[in-house]
């Protein structure tokens, strides 16, 4: 079968793999859209220290059910349009006992630790496949990077009497846009690209700010009458956006960081323990949260070119990796169709 393989940092290119079977309790399906996540862009860029080389990035997925093993429920038949819960869990760390999987000490997610989807074919558990009637292929590729920022909102314990900044108006930042204005929350979305923050917008966002070209602190004090955020949601893994996180947030406000930054961040613990502020980590996604970005997609019309870049072909995919990672800030989503 055809595979997309990132071969080295810098090297990535068309493979082919021997087409999987699966085994007693797996589905055998046949990929529809994947789309590749900034984990792949780092792993491209020689920037992901939990991947070896080579790996067959890929994530999101849309597919179909082509066959499955034996002891698979029956309600699982092929043809059936599906998305993956693309992480595992151990079900025996201090996270999986307290029903926290997404944060399993020993995840191995899809095209980091263990090779994606970006395949004609993949094998996953049937307990990590999500069947829908209602959904298109594209959006099923759309679940999984949503979910990210629609975790974090819940991280945020967000409330409609909130007002929520998002740093980064990625996918991961649209995600928490959307969850954040669905529950109510006044929100502002933080970005240096305006066509991003232009999407923003139309995602439920109520303030834009542009913070290469506008001061953030003026803007603030503007929108939230001096007070600042109560919560803030750092979706764009810079050390900058990391520091005014807890420069701008306000006093008793919440923290809740998804994006890696790519070097060390000091900041004066004084603000911390002054505001009393709650700062904690968000990783992937719990089934709750499909479960609401399915809802969500079902019940929303959506433009999905809001949030799709690109479309390619398996043939043109490394191109693709190539011109993202020359211009990342100009992205919201690529996706390879097979």
């Amino acid at each position: 079968m055809k595979t997309i393989e990132i071969i080295q940092a810098g090297t990535i290119q068309l493979g082919e793999r021997e087409k999987p079977q699966p085994k007693a309790g797996e589905l055998l399906l046949k990929l529809k859209y994947v789309g590749f996540c900034g984990s792949d862009l780092s792993t491209y860029l020689g920037k992901n220290p939990l991947v070896k080389y080579p790996r067959i990035p890929g994530h999101e997925i849309s597919a179909v059910i082509e066959s499955k093993g034996e002891n698979v429920p029956e309600n699982f038949v092929p043809g059936q349009a599906v998305t993956v819960v693309p992480y595992t869990n151990c079900g025996q760390c201090t996270s999986c006992k307290q029903k926290r999987f997404n944060a399993c000490r020993y995840n191995e997610t899809l095209g980091v630790q263990r090779d994606g989807a970006m395949a004609e074919y993949v094998v996953v558990p049937w307990q990590k496949v999500l069947a829908d009637k209602e959904l298109t292929d594209l959006e099923l590729a759309l679940v999984e990077p949503l979910t990210v920022g629609f975790h974090a909102i819940d991280n945020g314990k967000v409330t409609d009497s909130d007002t929520v900044l998002v740093f980064g108006c990625g996918m991961i930042g649209s995600g928490a846009i959307v969850r954040a204005n669905l529950r109510g929350a006044t929100v502002i979305a933080v970005d240096i690209d305006d066509d991003k923050l232009a999407v923003a917008k139309q995602m439920g966002a109520h303030f834009t700010i542009n913070s290469l070209k506008q001061n953030l602190h003026d803007e603030l004090v503007k929108i939230t009458n001096d007070n600042g955020p109560t919560v803030v949601i750092e979706a764009a893994g810079n050390p900058i956006t990391y520091k005014q996180a807890i420069e701008e947030v306000a006093f008793a406000g919440r923290v809740v960081c998804i994006g890696y930054a790519g070097s060390e961040v000091s900041f004066a613990t004084k603000l911390w323990v002054q505001k009393e502020l709650e700062i904690m980590g968000s990783r992937n996604a719990n089934p709750s949260d499909f479960d609401a970005v399915m809802k969500y997609l079902r019940t929303n019309e959506i433009d999905e070119s809001l949030l799709v870049s690109e479309i390619v072909e398996p043939e043109d995919a490394p191109e693709a990796m190539k011109n993202w990672a020359e211009a990342p800030g100009k992205v919201m989503k690529i996706l390879v169709r097979f």
